[in-house]
């Protein structure tokens, strides 16, 4: 059993030995089972959820909220989370309640908890998170390497929006590029086909996003210049169309096509990928056949209905995205499903199924499991479901024994 944690006004952090932990799954507060829950990994940052207070079980088997402090009984309380680091999936949310009708902000809540007097998280790990661990992340040396960069082409406007995304969101795939290092992203357009409910440089739904959306389109030879600097001179390098800060890149295929077989003409290093909603066939046909090596598209259920209305693709359709996915497969391209996972939704017997079908009729080389960042209640408002979820281990468990040759990861690869 896990003890509950719960946050004063400072920001400190308690447990009460009084109230054991409860976490949620979809519509449901449940008691986490060991193998749900892992010792808390380096790069996970406690937070405190804004407006919440923490519910678990009494002595009575009762299950009751955290209103106060327990020592003094005025000072009010709040939720705990934990925000996961690169590699580790949420296996459940975190059990609190508010009389706020504000949306959360768009952060992956996973429930917390204490044993054995240490700190412990609702969460599994999908994949080594090596190349993604904090540490190596916004170093003293940072704002240095940006300078000599942006100092080596002053004129281009990515690399200026990449610096700023990485001092000020402290974007990894931004500094990567400064760092000279493995996977790096690079925007590319301004524009979506798409409204995802969860986006994070747009707001669909109530929630404000995170980050700002990219404001230009750049040519071709400024995706050139950052593109083939990351890929001769990177370590292990993969530049990535498709970022946080942008739309969808598929819309740019024009100027993408042209940058890849530049590029492409001056070296044959590292991997060029791109993170799409693959939803606009023609303009990815275009970047496998001047030389895409990856393609991990985004995707929230493989049920049409749940499809659209979370991604509410404007002018194309899931029958589009499977083209598109088949087109990058024949022409040699790796393809992931960038799947996001929500517990209590993505787990259920019928997104399951819905899951396993089309990577049946749509063969793919990885799932790439990606914690969605989004309000409960407004999920399961908009995704309301009578089917039984299996728990994501449960889950994992099973895709691994269904489709044993789809690699389970949770970022792209490549050797």
């Amino acid at each position: 059993m896990f003890l509950t944690l719960y946050s004063n006004p400072k920001g400190e952090v308690f447990e009460n030995r009084e109230i054991l932990m409860l976490g949620r799954s979809g519509l449901e507060w449940v008691i986490p089972d060991s193998q749900e829950m892992i010792p808390l990994p380096k790069g996970a940052t406690l937070v405190s959820i804004p407006g919440y207070m923490p519910v678990g079980i009494d002595a009575n088997d009762k299950t009751t909220c955290l209103e106060y402090n327990p020592q003094d009984h005025i000072e009010k309380v709040t939720a705990v989370a934990a925000l996961l680091p690169q590699g580790f999936t949420r296996t459940l949310l975190p059990a609190c309640v508010s009389q706020n009708t504000e949306a959360l902000p768009l952060f992956g809540y996973a429930a917390v908890g204490l044993k054995n007097e240490s700190i412990y998280v609702a969460a599994v790990q999908t994949d080594e998170h090596r190349r993604w661990h904090p540490a190596y992340y916004n170093t003293e040396g940072l704002p240095a390497r940006i300078n000599k960069m942006l100092k080596k082409y002053p004129d281009n406007r990515i690399l200026r929006q990449l610096a700023r995304c990485s001092l000020e969101y402290g974007c990894f795939t931004a500094q990567n590029i400064f760092y000279q290092r493995w996977e790096a992203g690079l925007p590319s357009i301004n524009v979506c086909n798409a409204s995802c409910l969860g986006c994070i440089s747009e707001s669909h739904i109530e929630a404000s996003s995170p980050q700002n959306r990219l404001n230009f389109v750049p040519d071709v030879q400024e995706i050139v210049e950052v593109g083939a600097e990351h890929l001769i001179n990177g370590r292990e390098p993969i530049i990535s169309f498709g970022q946080g800060c942008e739309g969808e890149p598929s819309l740019n295929a024009p100027n993408l096509t042209a940058a890849i077989r530049q590029i492409r003409g001056m070296t044959d290093r590292g991997c060029i990928n791109i993170n799409t909603n693959a939803g606009y066939r023609e303009g990815i046909s275009m970047m496998c056949d001047a030389g895409l090596n990856s393609m991990r598209v985004t995707i929230f259920s493989c049920r049409e209905e749940n499809y659209n209305k979370y991604h509410c693709p404007r002018n194309y359709s899931l029958a589009d995205v499977k083209d598109s996915i088949n087109y990058a497969r024949d022409k040699g391209v790796r393809v992931s499903l960038n799947l996001l996972v929500f517990p209590g939704f993505t787990d259920t017997e019928e997104e399951v199924k819905g899951l396993l079908d089309f990577i049946g009729e749509n063969p793919i080389n990885m799932i790439q499991m990606r914690n969605l960042n989004f309000d409960p209640e407004l999920l399961f408002q908009n995704f309301p479901s009578n089917s039984e979820a299996l728990g994501i281990n449960n889950f994992l468990a099973l895709l691994k024994q269904e489709i044993p040759q789809v690699q389970i990861g949770s970022y792209t690869h490549w050797e």
